[in-house]
C-alpha cells in the first residue's frame, strides 16, 4: 500500500526546544538526545545563566540616624531665642536698667538712715538695705541673661542727707511703695513669663518694705 511505502517523519524536536529555551534556558530538555542545530546549541550557551542568589552582592546598608531620645530634641534650651529671657524681655532691658539704679540708690538711703535712726530701728533698715542690694543683683542676673553682658552700674559720691526721722520714714515709705507698684506694672506689661515672674517677686518685697517702714513710723509717733 501506498502508506505503508512511505518514508516515516523524523520527529522535530527543535519546536520543543525553542519552548524549553523560554521557560527553563539552563534546563536540557532530552539530555543525550538533543538535535538542536549548532548554531540554536550557540544561542542557548551565550544566554547569560541568572546568577544564583548567594553570589548577588549584598545591598549597602543605610546608616541607622540616632533618633533623639524623648521630647529632648525639642527642648526651647536648644533653640537660639529661648522661651525666657529672650527677644520679649530684651524690650524692657530700659526699665531693668532703671531699677538695678533706684534699687542700688534707695539701698544707700536706708544705709544712712540706719546710722542715725533708733537703735531699735537699726536692724530692719539694714536688713530692708541688704534686700535691695540682692534685688539689684537678681535684675543684673537678668540682664545678663538677656544680653550677655554685665550692666555696671553707676557710682554715686553724692551726699545724703537724711533730715528728721519721721519725715525720712516718709519718704522712705513712699519710695518703696512706689517701687513696689511700678514692678507690679512692670510685671503686667511683660510678655517674658520669667521676667513677669521676677518683677512679681520684687513688687511683693517692696510692699513689704514699705509695711515695716509704717511699723516703724507708727511707733515713733506713739512715743511723741
Amino acid at each position: 500500500m501506498e502508506h505503508m511505502t512511505q518514508t516515516p517523519e523524523v520527529y522535530d524536536f527543535r519546536q520543543y526546544d525553542r519552548i524549553w529555551q523560554r521557560v527553563a534556558p539552563n534546563l536540557e530538555p532530552y539530555p543525550g538526545m538533543s538535535v538542536q542545530p549548532a548554531a540554536a546549541r550557540s544561542e542557548v550557551s551565550a544566554a547569560p545563566a541568572a546568577p544564583a542568589a548567594s553570589t548577588l552582592p549584598a545591598a549597602p546598608e543605610t546608616p541607622a540616624v540616632p533618633v533623639p531620645a524623648g521630647s529632648a530634641a525639642a527642648l526651647p534650651g536648644a533653640e537660639r531665642n529661648p522661651c525666657c529671657m529672650g527677644t520679649e524681655a530684651a524690650e524692657m532691658l530700659n526699665v531693668i536698667s532703671g531699677y538695678i539704679e533706684a534699687a542700688l540708690s534707695d539701698r544707700r538711703y536706708l544705709l544712712a538712715l540706719a546710722r542715725q535712726a533708733p537703735s531699735w530701728a537699726r536692724k530692719d533698715l539694714r536688713d530692708m538695705a541688704a534686700d535691695l542690694q540682692d534685688q539689684a543683683r537678681r535684675l543684673m542676673a537678668a540682664h545678663y541673661l538677656i544680653t550677655g553682658q554685665c550692666y555696671r552700674p553707676s557710682v554715686s559720691t553724692e551726699r545724703i542727707y537724711v533730715g528728721r526721722w519721721c519725715p525720712a520714714l516718709r519718704e522712705r515709705y513712699h519710695a518703696a511703695a512706689c517701687s513696689g507698684l511700678n514692678y507690679a506694672r512692670s510685671a503686667e506689661d511683660s510678655l517674658d513669663p520669667c521676667l513677669t515672674k521676677l518683677f512679681e517677686e520684687l513688687s511683693k518685697q517692696s510692699y513689704g518694705h514699705a509695711e515695716t517702714l509704717m511699723g516703724l513710723l507708727q511707733r515713733s509717733l506713739q512715743g511723741m
